[in-house]
């Protein structure tokens, strides 16, 4: 019985250690996360800081701009870019840590109004006079914009309709010249437009099938601000695992 007792209390006694540890070890990473991700990483970061204790500081933004940022020192410790081509160049260029970039996602382009009825299953709108306005990202800045302008080209309508092309600086912006009826539709990110039960949240939209431009392959890097932060470690491990996959696949988002 006392022997009991004593294994009881020295049970108790390491897992108030490890609370206390794990209180002291808790850090803060930064991460530049791009626009179109908004809503699956703030689900992201809650979890993760309730699973970890580490906190997540989130900055969404076009990943062109991102880019720019840390290039002028920017004090980033994590990039999940819109593209696998800027991870892959500051991994070159030095300011990532070699061998921690990978896929977290691949992204889903739609053509989305808010207006219910305009834009149909097939997207057949866009050869239509029934906008005066087609918003999307840069193509410069942000890999959506590219990938809009690529489904444009190839269904063979750049040229009349880029006269009705209003940009955006990132997809955030793009979304929100849709949603305030500045344009009538506009490409966006699926994520955005639609709730993680796979509901479109208001109006209409066209989900652009992935034939039709290259794959929107999203990369996640470990820059190198962040290479000794616990926090920033414990991130890109926790977007690999089964939690965060599942709220990224509810998201519309591929794997």
């Amino acid at each position: 019985m006392a022997r009991r007792i004593l294994k009881q209390r020295i049970a108790g006694i390491l897992i108030t250690a490890a609370l206390v540890g794990g209180t002291t070890q808790a850090a803060e990473v930064s991460v530049a996360v791009a626009a179109n991700f908004s809503a699956p990483m703030q689900k992201i970061a809650a979890a993760f800081e309730q699973d970890t204790g580490h906190h997540a500081t989130l900055s969404f933004g076009a990943t062109g701009k991102f880019y720019a940022q840390i290039k002028h020192g920017a004090p980033f410790q994590v990039l999940l870019a819109a593209d696998d081509e800027t991870p892959a160049l500051l991994e070159r260029e030095g300011l990532g840590v070699a061998g921690s970039r990978f896929t977290y996602a691949i992204g889903r382009l739609v053509l989305w109004s808010r207006l219910p009825g305009l834009v149909d299953d097939q997207g057949e709108v866009l050869r239509t006079a029934k906008f005066e306005h087609l918003a999307i990202a840069d193509p410069k800045l942000a890999p959506y914009g590219a990938a809009a302008v690529e489904v444009l080209k190839g269904l063979g309508l750049m040229a009349a309709l880029t006269p009705r092309l209003v940009q955006g600086t990132s997809i955030a912006q793009t979304h929100q010249f849709v949603a305030t009826g500045n344009a009538e539709l506009g490409f966006v990110a699926m994520s955005q437009v639609f709730s993680s039960d796979g509901k479109l949240t208001q109006g209409s939209a066209w989900a652009v099938p992935a034939r039709l431009h290259t794959p929107i392959r999203q990369d996640a890097l470990l820059l190198v601000d962040g290479k000794r932060n616990p926090a920033a470690l414990a991130l890109l491990d926790y977007l690999r695992g089964d939690k965060a996959r599942a709220l990224i696949r509810s998201f519309g988002y591929e794997l």
